[in-house]
């Protein structure tokens, strides 16, 4: 344990998704040989390098589905294997925000990397395939309660928006048709929203517009043969952790068109484990600073480059 912790206290680990990738995303752990073992078996799944893109961009191209995803796993995956082989201890609970929640069932013994790298693949392709190019959107919402966010979603009629992501209180995640987004931005900045911005994403995950491609996903699930989890991982879309391999199917497929309630996850690991340390598992800081928002009273912290995980061994 890091000396600034009480010994013994129990943790967490949480893995972030979509939205944390970036130009130098990679930090000082490039060249690290646990991270250049894990971005070959998920490169030569996906055909492209992605651990050249994640140093050298384009960034347009970093924001596509097809590309973030896999990228996505494979650094939170290679961040992870970093903090064990630095000595960071097993924790008590996992979970991961949407794309997120697939290396922690890696982290959960739960799949292989090869095989996970090819189930995340044939995921972020039905879910970019079933909205075309340009007409899905997601949108931050910043500084409205739920209740007053829901009711505007559901007044507008030309099209679909949605609320998907309840991250923290004061900021909720929309999806939808690219029109219906916007309305709802504008609308939401004349009810007193502190932010209302669109987001680097080219797909309406968690939205409704996602259970034709859950479908799809459903029939790919059911030829994996899942392990039972050795770590508990609360899943997005149930707030359930599953043991068998039929669970793991049903809350995978559904989580493409189900909310992410990461408020009531984060609670979970408290009140179901006596979590008081959550400590983030990927490139950025996303996750612990939705995480302090939420609950306070924990200490939530970034294993985001080698000093942060040796820290934390």
């Amino acid at each position: 344990m890091n000396p600034g912790s009480p010994a013994g206290q129990k943790r967490g680990l949480v893995f972030p998704g979509q939205g944390s990738q970036g130009i130098g995303m990679l930090a000082d752990c490039a060249d690290h040989p646990a991270l250049l073992r894990v971005f070959d078996v998920v490169s030569s799944c996906c055909g492209s390098d992605l651990r050249k893109l994640a140093l050298e961009g384009p960034a347009p191209v970093l924001g596509e589905t097809t590309v973030t995803q896999p990228l996505m796993l494979a650094a939170d995956i290679a961040f992870y294997e970093i903090y064990r082989a630095s000595g960071g201890a097993p924790p008590e609970v996992l979970a991961g925000h949407s794309l997120g929640e697939y290396p922690a069932l890696y982290a959960a013994g739960v799949l292989d990397l090869a095989r996970l790298a090819d189930l995340v693949k044939t995921r972020a392709r039905l879910m970019q395939e079933a909205v075309p190019s340009g007409q899905g959107a997601m949108a931050a919402i910043l500084g409205l309660a739920e209740g007053p966010l829901v009711a505007l979603c559901a007044g507008i009629t030309s099209g679909t928006v949605e609320a998907v992501n309840f991250n923290c209180p004061g900021q909720i995640v929309v999806a939808g048709t690219k029109p219906a987004v916007e309305a709802l931005i504008e609308q939401a900045r004349a009810a007193g929203a502190k932010r209302a911005i669109l987001l680097p994403v080219s797909v309406p995950a968690h939205s409704s517009l996602m259970r034709d491609p859950a479908r799809e996903f459903e029939a790919v699930l059911a030829g994996m043969d899942f392990r039972p989890p050795r770590i508990p991982v609360i899943h997005n879309a149930d707030l359930e952790t599953h043991s068998d391999a039929p669970g793991i199917r049903r809350a995978l497929a559904a989580q493409l068109y189900r909310p992410v309630r990461w408020g009531d996850t984060i609670a979970a690991f408290r009140d179901r484990y006596g979590v008081v340390e959550i400590l983030e598992c990927g490139p950025g800081r996303v996750l612990s600073g939705l995480g302090r928002r939420c609950l306070p009273e924990l200490r939530h912290e970034a294993l985001e480059n080698l000093d942060a995980m040796k820290q934390y061994a």
